[in-house]
């Protein structure tokens, strides 16, 4: 019961800006009490507005009130103090550099609870208290404490900015549709972020099908490192048998082959593994991209929202391609049967066969070599394209011509061209004669 006590007088004598014991207490109008210093800076703060109100009730005052010490309630604390009552909160509750601080706060500031969105603040838990009693604050949009709050105030209008501008792709207030957007294509800012969550959504879905798709190629990469290590241990094997058998005229054949069965291995082992942690590492990367878009999928700051989607949504061009193929060989097999036909013709075929047998080593490479790709849209198509412009001189004369000579039209008349106007001594270079005998209606064009 005397702990309850002492923690009631703790939130009793408190002052709600500065969280501290009252010092120097002084109560205005309204009936709540502060500090002198807490409440003249607060006042000051608004001196240029000549705005003055209650932290507490938001009780407004046409006036400064003047303020003077309340002598009994000093008696009273200093009472208090000697029993021991401290009001300091524990130092977890004050705000870190990677806090939100609460804007409220003088002094050493404490954590934000909440951010406000209309007003744009964040509070701490007892500068917050206003919001829930207070019915025209009630109305307020509360989110999780952000220091991005700036992000939402208007820089020519100093108002928030709760609309989006889908010309210029960009969060404005409802006054820049008067002036600087007037005509524009505009928005609430909550229509424009459904609209881009559904997007955000269906992104998403598209880099899960990636990290899918990718996991199946590692699992088949997986599944060649262990078809290469199985064919060329049992390659080896054979190998060193049948050159055994050869004693000390195949000896060093025998070892000639393994090492470049070994090396060959690997060669390809690595290439395996080098792409293997290649496309590990962008799943990791889709993976990291996919939590971001997903935090930001649920952050109830549209503005925020809009700012960063942008920027989270872009894809590599690589992330959408799956580039693994793989040779339908048996890998080292046939470097088996030509060892054991060595073996059967002795030193004749192997002077004649050696060759063979290096290239059948080499020649194991399971991964394909990336195609070219093929443009996919009309951006990648243009790229490859040319104007084409008719030559007059081949024309024939039932043919007009635009005036760029980029475009023909069927006539009935006769259209007079100049006869090889850059060459009149002799036949055009790519032509024998101007086109004639044939027709097609309608205009053709690029």
């Amino acid at each position: 019961m005397e702990q309850q006590a002492v923690q009631l007088d703790r939130e009793t004598f408190s002052c709600s800006i500065c969280l501290d014991l009252l010092k120097d207490p002084v109560t205005i109008p309204c009936g709540h009490s502060y500090c002198m210093n807490c409440i003249t800076n607060f006042w000051d703060e608004g001196e240029k507005k000549k705005s003055y109100h209650c932290p507490q009730c938001r009780q407004t005052f046409t006036q400064r009130p003047v303020l003077q010490k309340n002598t009994m309630l000093a008696a009273l604390l200093e009472q208090l103090k000697k029993t021991g009552l401290q009001a300091a909160p524990a130092d977890h509750c004050y705000a870190g550099p990677e806090d939100v601080a609460c804007d409220v706060c003088t002094g050493r500031k404490l954590k934000a609870v909440k951010s406000c969105l209309a007003c744009p603040a964040s509070y701490c838990e007892k500068h917050l208290q206003p919001h829930y009693d207070s019915i025209p604050l009630k109305k307020h949009k509360l989110v999780e404490p952000s220091k991005n709050l700036q992000e939402n105030i208007c820089s020519k209008h100093d108002e928030v900015m709760k609309m989006f501008c889908r010309t210029d792709q960009k969060c404005i207030c409802y006054l820049c549709p008067v002036d600087d957007h007037k005509g524009h294509n505009t928005v609430s800012a909550a229509a424009e972020r459904t609209e881009r969550q559904n997007e955000l959504q269906g992104r998403r879905s598209i880099i899960q099908q990636m990290i899918q798709g990718k996991d199946t190629d590692v699992k088949l990469l997986q599944q060649e490192t262990k078809a290469i290590n199985r064919s060329a241990d049992k390659t080896v094997e054979n190998c060193e048998k049948i050159f055994t058998q050869l004693i000390c005229l195949l000896q060093k054949r025998s070892s000639d082959v393994k090492q470049q069965i070994r090396s060959q291995q690997e060669t390809e082992v690595s290439r395996v593994k080098d792409l293997q942690e290649k496309l590990e590492q962008e799943i990791t990367e889709l993976k990291r991209k996919d939590a971001e878009l997903e935090q930001l999928s649920h952050t109830e700051d549209h503005t925020h929202f809009l700012h960063s989607y942008p920027s989270l949504s872009v894809l590599s061009e690589t992330s959408h391609i799956s580039i693994i193929k793989v040779r339908p060989l048996r890998h080292f097999e046939d470097v088996t049967a030509a060892v054991t036909k060595l073996r059967d013709k002795l030193q004749d075929i192997l002077k004649d066969s050696w060759t063979n047998i290096s290239l059948l080593v080499t020649d194991v490479n399971v991964l394909l070599s990336e195609p070219e790709l093929k443009p996919k849209s009309r951006a990648g198509f243009l790229k490859y394209s040319c104007q084409i412009i008719r030559d007059p001189n081949i024309e024939n004369d039932n043919l007009l011509l635009s005036k760029r000579n980029r475009k023909v039209k069927a006539i009935n008349h006769h259209e007079s061209y100049p006869s090889y106007q850059h060459y009149p001594n002799q036949l055009h270079p790519n032509q024998t004669d101007n086109f004639t005998g044939w027709c097609q209606d309608g205009d053709q064009s690029d």
